[in-house]
């Protein structure tokens, strides 16, 4: 039987702690947790330590949230925990060399692509965004170049028609979690190599900003409908009604031709609220008006007085 591994983890969301969790199951010590500092989050802006926080602390495992992860004093907090292995998600800065080197075996990322397809911070959403059939998870030893080092394995799993970047990270992340033990062991007993990646191949998905989510109704429906499940839950697609913003949280391709124009409400009434595109009429399903709550269009449409030819 090998020796263990002590292991330094680095990740801050949801995703690197349910990852976290499945690695202190694993026969390898997790000797250090490195996360992003405590930020405020929410309506009330309430500072909130990151889920990767709060599984170490949980297990009694130390933990550091450097501002500034070239300082010196992190570095050497680095060093002095002495890991075999470092293993990233979703950590959220991109790591010098000083960092890349300090474990022998180098650094292992999970990354939520198959890679060398969507390299960067936002995988998932534009797999949906650009209406992938399928998507993955790869393990790969990171580099200095962002997620363009060697791969290790990969597993590809099917985007279903009505996945949201939400539900499809749901599926990817215990795939994520079961990759990564799996290349662990492997690295172990000297059975796995790793393969470059075919650099000619690579595609990128930069990070998503809030301003992304406008939609434009000149787009065609398809477009748009994939738009509003690739920014779910965040940052909501989005259009304007009267000066006030009106965020869309489901929608479907309705099945019937255009007679309005790009961004003209052609039917609202019980059966649902149906706005025109660049090709195609859009079914507006689930709704929510700037500091109202979440509301299935007919409920919407009770007190929002919306008449056809109203333009969003």
């Amino acid at each position: 039987m090998s020796e263990p591994w002590p292991i330094v983890f680095m990740g801050t969301p949801e995703a690197a702690a349910s990852t976290l969790e499945a690695l202190l199951q694993g026969p390898d010590p997790i000797v250090g947790v490195v996360t992003q500092p405590d930020r405020p989050a929410g309506r009330g802006q309430k500072t909130t330590s990151s889920p990767v926080r709060r599984v170490a602390e949980s297990h009694d495992i130390p933990v550091v949230a450097p501002e500034k992860i070239r300082a010196p004093e992190f570095l050497a907090t680095l060093k002095q925990w002495r890991p075999e292995i470092i293993v990233v998600v979703a950590y959220g800065r991109i790591l010098p060399d000083s960092i890349l080197e300090v474990a022998p075996r180098g650094c292992l990322n999970v990354h939520y692509s198959l890679l060398p397809k969507y390299r960067g911070a936002s995988p998932v959403a534009w797999a949906i965004l650009n209406g992938e059939e399928k998507s993955g998870v790869t393990t790969m030893k990171l580099v200095k170049k962002m997620d363009a080092g060697p791969l290790f394995l990969q597993e590809e799993l099917p985007v279903a028609p009505h996945d949201t970047t939400a539900s499809l990270q749901r599926k990817l992340v215990p795939v994520g979690a079961r990759l990564l033990k799996q290349t662990i062991r492997c690295l172990k007993d000297g059975s796995l190599a790793p393969k470059e990646q075919r650099e000619e191949e690579a595609t990128f998905a930069p990070i998503i900003k809030k301003e992304d989510g406008l939609i434009d109704w000149t787009q065609p429906a398809p477009a748009i409908e994939r738009r509003v499940r690739a920014f779910s839950p965040w940052p909501s697609a989005f259009t304007r009604f009267k000066g006030k913003l009106l965020k869309v949280h489901r929608a479907a391709v309705a099945a019937t031709a255009s007679s309005g124009f790009p961004g003209e409400v052609v039917r609202a009434d019980r059966d649902g609220l149906w706005v025109a595109t660049g090709d195609g009429v859009l079914s507006l399903e689930e709704v929510q008006l700037e500091n109202k709550k979440r509301l299935p269009a007919a409920e919407f449409l009770k007190g929002a007085r919306i008449e056809k030819g109203t333009r969003l």
